[in-house]
């Protein structure tokens, strides 16, 4: 899915939660597949989405990098300092294939 495909799907999800065939659950359910069918089926071929698994808040995050490295870096910048000693949590990165 390119990008879009992704903001017109999300646009029609809007569209029908604010003309009232959708309820806010379903809206949401429906943006997220939206996200996670965009990310999945990136059409970038230097870029590949990865998820993190590990400890939280780590575990489940997913991002878009070019290497294995450069997803461990950018989960450790979202997070941000996610521990009280400042040291992200452990976590693993995988491809999602």
């Amino acid at each position: 899915m390119d990008r879009i495909s992704a903001l017109r799907n999300v646009e029609d999800a809007l569209a029908d939660f604010e003309s009232g065939e959708a309820d806010l659950e379903a809206t949401e359910r429906r943006v997220v597949n939206v996200l996670r069918t965009y990310a999945t089926e990136f059409e970038d071929e230097d870029l590949s989405a990865y998820r993190a698994s590990g400890e939280d808040p780590a575990d489940g995050l997913v991002v878009v990098a070019e290497s294995r490295s450069q997803a461990r870096e950018r989960v450790v910048g979202v997070l941000g300092a996610a521990s009280a000693d400042g040291e992200p949590p452990s976590f693993e990165v995988e491809q999602v294939e």
